[in-house]
């Protein structure tokens, strides 16, 4: 037997060590000849990851099979799947008569293109695993046994593969693998990316953990000797471990508390592993951990239960944390053997024990996952199709710039992702990127996506955003903010309204208020508040209302932005100021403060030096100048319009950087035959900001304008400006 033909052998021989009792002879004889196919198709004379091609396959099996704990159709595919579809031997898996090899080294090789791929193919390599896991569960969990295997043999990868390779297993396949339950893999995953990414870090922490190698067996005898007296008194039985925490979750404690290697209080845990059967597990860890917390005072703040609510991966223990008399912190963890199984193996311990614990604490994602694995055992391994659609049918998982995987719903958009990272992320969202593409609030997202999401100070929630977003905590935190906003503008509206009937010489009281209500329609006063702020409700026609003594028909509520209030000269009161530049003598300018045009509700100021001066009754001045000098106030309203004359007024258009977006503004301004005096813009950090100032006939077109503006793709807000 060759040397090569030797190591074929013996990694066969360890692999069937691991086979469950109930893997029949026929089944073992079945899987010996698929390794004589392997062998016969194999190139001895070709290597991967310093092993000659047939070892490294016996050796995806045998990982595939002991590590990652898959049954025998899903090994015998690991140890085949370096067999091509258009080769001479792709016929010999037919020998085997289990179909759903051939099923699940396709799916597999669609995903052979991870290997060595940069990591900004990220978003795209995970769409792929999605995809093929749609097809098929088994084939992500040998994938992560050949990850397993490439990163442990990284040294052996070219110098050029190594740092990407790192990245991505660091990034994308430990989180995975964390996400199946998967603990001491997603462990060595991290450790050895670390030992790549962050070498001097890793050196310095792990020889840390060495120099205090003693001191740490030393305090874990002294701790563990009271707890076996109390729990052999107890008739308990049990076994105690020790586990030092790996040399990446320190370094990420020490980053995240601020703290030094010596400051990490838990650097190892003690864990006590219960023998007991499936009725009484419970009372048993509760049990243990009594007697532990009789003996060793704990820390309540730091005691998590994972017996009564499972991880959504499955895991369930124990933990609390103690201090010695020494002053030493110790965490213990606390679990029954199937548990601690589960912990250790992921996934295959789960149908392992079905029928023990039921879906346990699971989600729907990790049940649909184990019903196939373990519908695998019950049907000897044939091709599941009715599970493939929708494994990931009711939740996406995406990419934050810092490789962070968050999962969201099916259909999710941007401004939910926004909202997922923090409130006031969303709050102040106007687009982002999604895998280096702008996109706006409204793009849904999809699994794999790399996104970032851009911010800008002037930006807030808006009304309309609650037509697509999708989530609960974006919905709720939108109508907050929404209240908020309404609360305020309700405010300035009752002193809007206070005023100017104080101004009417009309009583404020319940009776008027109620008299407004039943004309407009309103559930409440605030309701009506709110309104005349936003210019909904129009205050001269509110006027006529309170003075109307006849029976006439009841006014609508008029919109500033749908229609201008007319009323002939003629019919005007004698103490308004008709603005008009026709008239002679009369010696008014318009406020450069707020720029009215016509159409907006107006008054005039008497100034000490420049005669009157015409601003909108929503000028920002407008509460100063009627608080403190309410007899300069005149009243003033617009007559006739002269086409001849424009207004000057300023516009500010914000939103996401888009191709084209200043010739589709320009496109519209020239629409309306605007005279343009300046629009200057800058777009930077995939933002877009642009200053109009222009003549506008009438507040008519200046909304359609704004209304026109708005609705360009890219942009996300276009408001008039004071100014």
């Amino acid at each position: 037997m060759t040397d090569i033909g030797a190591q074929i052998r013996n990694k066969q021989h360890q692999a069937l060590k691991c086979l469950p009792g109930t893997v029949t002879d026929e089944e073992k004889r079945s899987f010996r000849l698929a390794t004589d196919i392997a062998i016969s198709s194999y190139p001895e004379d070709q290597s991967y990851l310093g092993m000659a091609m047939p070892v490294y396959y016996m050796e995806l099996a045998r990982v595939t099979l002991c590590e990652i704990g898959l049954t025998l159709p899903a090994v015998t595919s690991a140890l085949l799947s370096g067999i091509r579809e258009d080769s001479d031997a792709w016929h010999k898996i037919d020998r085997l008569k289990v179909p759903v090899i051939k099923s699940i080294i396709s799916g597999l090789s669609r995903v052979t293109s991870l290997k060595g791929r940069d990591f900004t193919g990220q978003a795209e390599n995970f769409r792929k695993l999605l995809l093929t896991l749609a097809d098929d569960g088994r084939v992500i969990l040998i994938a992560l046994a050949e990850r397993l295997l490439m990163i442990r043999n990284l040294d052996r990868l070219p110098g050029k593969e190594r740092l990407n390779v790192a990245s991505e297993t660091y990034f994308l396949f430990a989180p995975l693998a964390h996400r199946l339950g998967y603990y001491n893999i997603k462990s060595e995953m991290e450790d050895l990316s670390m030992k790549l990414l962050e070498p001097a870090e890793f050196t310095r922490i792990e020889g840390r953990l060495k120099q205090t190698t003693t001191s740490r067996n030393r305090l874990i005898r002294e701790f563990s000797g009271p707890l076996t007296e109390r729990l052999d008194a107890a008739g308990i039985s049990y076994e105690i471990k020790s586990r030092t925490k790996s040399v990446h979750s320190i370094w990420q404690k020490m980053k995240k508390q601020g703290v030094s290697f010596e400051e990490v209080f838990d650097i190892f845990a003690i864990r006590i592993i219960i023998d007991a059967d499936p009725e009484h597990e419970k009372s048993s860890c509760w049990q243990v951990y009594s007697i532990v917390t009789d003996i060793y005072q704990p820390d309540p703040g730091r005691m998590r239960d994972w017996i009564s609510v499972p991880k959504s991966n499955g895991y369930e223990s124990l933990h609390t944390t103690v201090v010695t008399p020494g002053g030493k912190w110790v965490e213990v963890q606390i679990r029954t053997r199937r548990m601690d199984e589960i912990a250790e193996k992921g996934l295959a311990a789960h149908f392992r024990y079905k029928g023990i614990k039921g879906e346990g604490g699971l989600d729907a994602w990790m049940a649909q996952m184990r019903e196939v694995l373990s519908t695998v055992e019950k049907e000897g391994g044939d091709f599941l199709g009715e599970i493939r659609p929708g494994l990931y049918s009711d939740e996406v998982y995406v990419f934050t710039p810092r490789g962070e995987v968050r999962k969201l719903p099916a259909g999710a958009t941007l401004l939910d992702f926004a909202f997922d990272i923090h409130t006031e992320v969303g709050s102040k969202c106007v687009g982002g990127k999604v895998n280096g593409r702008n996109v706006q609030l409204k793009h849904k997202l999809k699994n794999g996506d790399h996104i970032s999401v851009i911010t800008s100070r002037n930006q807030s929630p808006k009304r309309d955003w609650l037509s697509f977003v999708i989530t609960n905590k974006a919905r709720t935190k939108i109508r907050q903010a929404l209240n908020e906003e309404k609360v305020r503008l309700a405010a300035e509206g009752k002193e809007v309204l206070t005023r100017r009937l104080k101004n009417w010489k009309i009583p404020y009281g319940d009776m008027t208020v109620t008299k407004l209500l039943e004309e407009y329609g309103f559930k409440s006063a605030q309701e009506l508040y709110f309104s005349i702020a936003i210019g909904e409700t129009d205050l001269l026609q509110a006027k006529k209302v309170l003075l109307r003594t006849g029976e006439s028909e009841p006014a609508a509520p008029q919109k500033v932005a749908e229609a201008v209030h007319h009323e002939d000269v003629s019919t005007a009161s004698t103490d308004y100021l008709v603005v008009n530049e026709k008239i002679e003598g009369l010696d008014y300018k318009l406020a450069k403060c707020c720029n009215p045009v016509f159409g907006d509700r107006i008054f005039g100021f008497v100034t000490v030096l420049e005669g009157i001066k015409i601003h909108r009754a929503l000028c920002p001045n407008a509460s100063y100048m009627t608080s403190n000098f309410p007899y300069r106030i005149v009243r003033a309203r617009w007559t006739r319009l002269d086409t001849s004359h424009g207004f000057l007024t300023s516009v500010k258009v914000t939103g996401v950087e888009n191709l084209g977006i200043v010739a589709r503004i320009s496109e519209i301004l020239s629409g309306y035959s605007l005279s343009v005096k300046s629009f200057t813009y800058r777009m930077e950090n995939g933002l877009f900001e642009g200053r109009i100032e222009m003549l506008v006939p009438n507040i008519n077109v200046l909304y359609g304008v704004l209304k026109e503006i708005q609705s360009v793709k890219g942009i996300t807000r276009a408001m008039r400006i004071e100014g």
